[in-house]
């Protein structure tokens, strides 16, 4: 029921990682930190209506990297899939953003193109690569003194199933 993609920018070191539900998903979100580059997480609050959800987003890029949504959502149309609102589909897709601007090129960024490249992507079903792949493609640590202290990270996955109980989270 979930499909990933993923797709870089390897000049820019940057990139985007797509989780596409086979049908729509209710989710859950907890927002930390002081600018939190997102776009429909209240979508997953548990203070609002459960509205199902058909993909999530994750990139880099800070605020710029917002624009990878556009392209998973014209994937999504085109796939037919959305939330029916009488007059058109409107694909519910959520998004978070990690600050990469640091580490590769700050002029090159998640765009609508690689958002769509990492829906192509997750349409081959196999394993998810972790580590410096997708949105984890420029995320690193340890910045409290700077980018010369940092050290390099990526993106992991996990997921465990108790019972009927299904928990899985993608970090980067």
């Amino acid at each position: 029921g979930l499909r990933i993609g993923q797709a870089k920018n390897e000049e820019g070191q940057t990139g985007v990682t797509v989780l596409l539900f086979d049908k729509p998903a209710i989710g859950g979100v907890d927002i930390s930190g002081g600018g939190p580059a997102s776009r429909e997480t209240p979508l997953l609050s548990p203070l609002t209506a459960s509205n199902p959800i058909d993909a999530i987003v994750l990139s880099g890029g800070s605020a710029y990297g917002l624009d990878a949504s556009t392209g998973v959502m014209q994937y999504l149309e085109e796939h037919g899939r959305g939330y029916e609102t009488g007059f058109a589909k409107v694909p519910l897709v959520c998004q978070s953003c990690i600050y990469d601007l640091g580490y590769g090129s700050a002029k090159i960024r998640p765009n609508a193109a690689l958002g769509y490249a990492a829906c192509v992507d997750a349409e081959d079903e196999k394993e998810p690569l972790q580590g410096n792949e997708g949105a984890g493609t420029g995320a690193t640590v340890g910045k409290l003194f700077g980018m010369a202290q940092a050290e390099k990270s990526g993106i992991g996955m996990a997921a465990v199933q108790i019972g009927e109980l299904k928990v899985a989270a993608e970090v980067v």
